[in-house]
């Protein structure tokens, strides 16, 4: 296999669709070795279609990337697989819907923050110590301009992506000298069955 990513294992979430879809062919056009998540198991299955007709090698696990014994079994099976993990990108993520600051429910908000706060949290939580071990790996987590200007996304998505921003600059400082580098990316609106009400 060749490629930039030849050799290397990665963990793709939500994988289902839009960016971690597309996010996905990329890894495995590249070379990457390949273990894609979601929660919505016929997008993920369509995903894992998607990589094989293409003629690359894939393996797919349906989970919630904000429940962490399901982030334990889904590092624990890169690393069955694989033997290591080299690279993680914490995508899965919900928007949250159009409802205004006064309207949303807390159970709602915190629903957000679980998945896109708490799910990146978790995979630097459990992925960052293979990869010290290993010396080196990367971990890369979608956040977006909502976090950085107002009125491009609701309060609680606005705010769990902010969270996004904090943690990997709080997790790439705390993980200085070991070889593990974290980042976010911060798309702008991208046209995927997330954001098509919008």
């Amino acid at each position: 296999m060749t490629g930039r990513l030849a050799g290397k294992s990665a963990i793709v979430t939500g994988a289902a669709s839009g960016i971690g879809r597309a996010s996905a062919l990329l890894f495995a056009r590249e070379g990457a070795r390949l273990l894609i998540a979601d929660r919505a198991e016929e997008g993920l299955n369509r995903t894992l279609e998607m990589i094989q007709k293409a003629g690359h090698a894939a393996s797919a696990l349906a989970m919630d990337a904000g429940n962490e014994d399901d982030v334990k079994k889904l590092d624990a099976t890169a690393i069955h697989e694989f033997g290591r993990i080299d690279a993680v990108y914490a995508n899965a993520g919900v928007s949250g819907g159009l409802t205004s600051l006064l309207d949303i429910e807390v159970s709602n908000f915190m629903e957000i923050l679980r998945i896109n706060t708490i799910g990146p949290y978790l995979a630097i939580k459990h992925a960052a110590p293979h990869m010290i071990r290993q010396g080196a790996g990367s971990i890369v987590m979608t956040a977006s301009v909502a976090a950085l200007r107002a009125n491009a996304g609701n309060v609680a998505y606005s705010a769990s992506k902010a969270g996004v921003i904090s943690l990997a600059q709080t997790a790439a400082n705390a993980l200085i000298g070991t070889g593990v580098r974290v980042n976010a990316v911060c798309p702008g609106l991208i046209e995927t069955g997330m954001t098509r009400p919008i």
